[in-house]
């Protein structure tokens, strides 16, 4: 099961771009309550607090970023997220 890393990355910037690029690290959860509901939570987050700056979801694409070991972290995924601004001028 992945648990949310609570590491979100974005592209630089000043907000106002037409397009932007949030990255979402999910790591396997050995021990916890991790769990895909948890994981989908955590990316409909993501995607809610750009939605509410006026941005739409463009592209997502997901890929497995290796594994540290069972007991060093376990396997990773990425996802890479592209929201678009729905008020492009």
């Amino acid at each position: 099961m992945f648990g949310f890393d609570d590491k979100v990355g974005k592209a630089s910037g000043n907000g106002s771009e037409p397009y932007i690029v949030r990255q979402v690290v999910l790591t396997e959860k050995l021990f916890g309550t991790g769990s895909s509901d948890f994981c989908l939570t955590s990316l409909q987050d993501v995607i809610n607090k750009q939605v509410a700056k006026g941005y739409r979801l463009h592209t997502i694409s997901t890929t497995s970023s290796g594994s540290k070991g069972l007991f060093a972290g376990g396997d990773k995924i990425q996802a890479t997220l592209v929201f678009e601004r729905l008020d492009m001028r």
